[in-house]
């Protein structure tokens, strides 16, 4: 009896020391949970982060991780206040997804004045890893220089040598119109007009109108989300492509091309670095991901999700402490990182995420096999081309 007692005080001990061990990491989801970016980001990135904790077996490696999730509702100051809350009374140590990128901004200088780790999945911003960079950002799953890069490219190269830009009235819409025209004016193109249109807006007809009368041969969409949706099926009420114009999707997400239905999207080219379909191991996450989801396949905002978490909870296991998110991110750049989603890839100086893209085109209803059998695959883009290089940024990061 004694023995026994003896024994069960010396387990409730170890296992009292095991828990102690434990090092707390507390991931904060910040998305919008209920506007037009819900459907690329929102729930289904907390799904993804909890997916990612789970494969990753953090409890096994002395981590004991908590995820919670907020919506910024498309607000700069909503999502910086959460950010202020999280990391100063909730004890947060990393904040992730980020999608709107006035939003994604705002939480970039919060988590650098906190000293803590910001991995932006969904917002496109490339002044994140610009002039606005931080040694606590790391910039995961796409930006505007590998949009106007691959789409913009690949539309000027087809013949689209002419521009009209529809580009939502804030800083995303702002740099992808920006990033784009670059590309447009280095490779022989030239942008004939644009205009700017609320965000978010539910009434396109006016702009399309402009765009359409402009002539050009290229309509270019610098917005995302519901906006982009509403877009494609205006056009498609005007007649647009059926007049001889081309829409280039400078964002588009599986997720958008599923709302429109291959009839109404069809021909559409669009870059991403994600598509379910890709691979075994795609295919197999997406699986998974889609039976906590109603059937929905993840977008690449989803898979960037997974990722990022995965390869900050290998920093903070290697680190053995996740309070210092410069020291932390520094940890996530120093190791190559390698998941089933993205593959191996390696994160710059400032804080890029380096992976190929790839080149889609949407199937014609007769192609597809599925609700979800989307694209079919133009090119791969090796993320050495596609993202701009390191030296143009003017991130302060970057010596020399």
């Amino acid at each position: 009896m004694l023995r026994r007692m003896l024994l069960a005080a010396a387990l409730g001990t170890l296992t009292t020391a095991a828990a102690q061990a434990q090092t707390p990491v507390k991931i904060g989801v910040l998305t919008d949970r209920s506007g037009v970016y819900a459907d690329i980001a929102g729930e289904g990135s907390l799904v993804a982060a909890r997916m990612a904790v789970e494969d990753f077996k953090a409890a096994d490696k002395g981590l004991k991780v908590e995820v919670i999730a907020a919506d910024h509702q498309n607000k700069p100051d909503v999502g910086s206040a959460i950010a202020r809350q999280w990391y100063d009374r909730d004890g947060v140590d990393m904040i992730i997804d980020g999608v709107t990128s006035s939003v994604a901004l705002a939480i970039n200088q919060v988590t650098k004045e906190k000293n803590k780790t910001f991995i932006d999945t969904g917002a496109g911003t490339a002044d994140l890893t610009g002039v606005q960079c931080t040694p606590n950002t790391v910039h995961w799953v796409y930006d505007t220089v590998a949009l106007a890069n691959g789409t913009g490219g690949a539309m000027v190269k087809r013949g689209g040598d002419t521009w009209f830009f529809l580009a939502a009235d804030y800083v995303f819409g702002q740099t992808l119109q920006r990033d784009t025209t670059t590309v447009v004016t280095k490779n022989g193109g030239k942008v004939v007009g644009s205009v700017k249109t609320p965000f978010p807006t539910a009434d396109f007809s006016s702009f399309l109108l402009q765009a359409q009368g402009s002539g050009a041969k290229v309509i270019g969409l610098a917005n995302a989300g519901a906006d982009t949706i509403n877009a494609i099926k205006q056009a498609g009420e005007f007649g647009i492509t059926e007049g001889g114009q081309a829409l280039a999707g400078l964002l588009v997400f599986s997720s958008d091309v599923h709302s429109l239905g291959t009839k109404v999207a069809q021909g559409l080219v669009l870059t991403e670095p994600f598509y379910w379909d890709l691979t075994d191991a795609t295919r197999a996450f997406s699986d998974r991901f889609a039976k906590q989801m109603g059937g929905k396949k993840p977008t690449a905002n989803h898979a960037g999700v997974y990722a990022g978490t995965l390869h900050y909870l290998k920093a903070v296991e290697a680190l053995k402490a996740s309070s210092d998110g410069a020291k932390v991110v520094a940890k996530m750049k120093e190791m190559p990182t390698d998941d089933p989603l993205f593959g191996k890839g390696t994160i710059r100086v400032d804080g890029r995420k380096i992976h190929d893209m790839y080149l889609f085109e949407v199937k014609k209803p007769a192609e597809s096999k599925g609700e979800w059998d989307l694209y079919k695959t133009l090119a791969t883009i090796p993320g050495n081309e596609v993202f701009r290089p390191l030296n143009e940024g003017g991130c302060p990061l970057v010596k020399g």
